[in-house]
């Protein structure tokens, strides 16, 4: 199970979404809430973002991530291309199947991503 091995206390299971849409989880400042139990990969793509948002010390990170969306939504037009596009988000996608990517990963990584 890689480094997700550890139970992760900070899951908080809803009943629905808090801001509507069909997404399963959503992580906001280390707590991931989410609609069922999370497989070992839809969790460590929520821990990659803990992380991100821990070393932008939480509201620099929804600020930036909140910016880039609104850009990116500019440029493309479409809500969902845009998210996919957002440096978080990609760096998140790119190694969620990495389990023990949180163990060797660089901080600020996602600053060095292919735009």
């Amino acid at each position: 199970m890689g480094s997700n091995k550890r139970r992760w206390n900070n899951i908080i299971k809803i009943k629905r979404h808090p801001f509507g849409g069909n997404y399963l989880a959503i992580n906001l400042f280390g707590f991931i809430f989410t609609l069922r139990d999370l497989d070992r990969v839809e969790l460590n793509h929520e821990l990659i973002h803990s992380a991100q948002q821990k070393e932008l010390l939480y509201l620099p990170f929804f600020i930036w991530y909140g910016i880039e969306w609104f850009i990116l939504y500019l440029k493309y037009k479409n809500w969902t291309k845009a998210y996919y596009h957002i440096r978080f988000e990609k760096e998140a996608y790119h190694h969620e199947h990495h389990l023990d990517y949180l163990k060797r990963r660089k901080h600020f990584n996602y600053i060095s991503l292919n735009r």
